[in-house]
């Protein structure tokens, strides 16, 4: 027996009993409207939301926020792209997107957060390569917080999941803050059914 095989062959030897996980509890939520509390959390978190009442109107957002946009990557149904998103596209080739358009899963109100799988990215770089981010959210697929979050379904049967919470940023010891040092550099949530 290799050295390897006897120190693996000892850990497997050492494992405790399997015991099932403990239930996370629910714990009191504050009152407050989904919307209005999802709203606050994001532009605490540098984020921003819109109101849409349809495709043409997220069009039309897009050409008026990033008229200079030369690459938006479209993974919505309707809305003008002109990177084609794919199962089969290289994650490396959205290195030069300037606007990634995803429909979010469901968000969560306490935290600003939106919830992606492979699913609404396609493409997983799509959400980190983007310099700008614009998220297509349904105000009725809120729930309350993370306890929530980790009880649904998809959330256990996705490959890849991520919530997101408004634009990347750090900030050094003198404290500047710099938004997109590490991933987007701006998140525009839509409010669209």
């Amino acid at each position: 027996m290799t050295t390897r095989e006897a120190f693996l062959s000892k850990i497997r030897a050492a494992q405790p009993a399997p015991r099932p996980r403990p239930e996370v509890p629910l714990f009191p939520t504050p009152e407050g409207d989904l919307k209005a509390r999802f709203t606050a959390a994001l532009i605490a978190m540098g984020g921003t939301c819109v109101d849409a009442a349809g495709l043409n109107d997220v069009n039309a957002l897009l050409a008026a926020r990033f008229p200079d946009a030369k690459v938006i990557a479209s993974a919505v149904p309707g809305i003008d792209g002109t990177r084609p998103l794919a199962p089969d596209t290289v994650p490396a080739s959205l290195q030069d997107v300037d606007v990634g358009v995803v429909r979010g899963r469901f968000g969560v109100a306490e935290t600003g957060s939106v919830w992606f799988s492979e699913q609404e990215y396609i493409v997983n770089s799509v959400g980190y390569l983007s310099q700008h981010l614009v998220v297509l959210l349904d105000p009725a697929l809120l729930v309350e917080g993370l306890q929530q979050v980790y009880r649904r379904a998809d959330f256990t049967s996705a490959r890849y999941a991520v919530l997101v919470t408004g634009p990347s940023a750090t900030a050094d010891i003198e404290g500047v803050l710099i938004r997109g040092a590490q991933g987007v550099r701006s998140l525009t949530v839509v409010w669209l059914a």
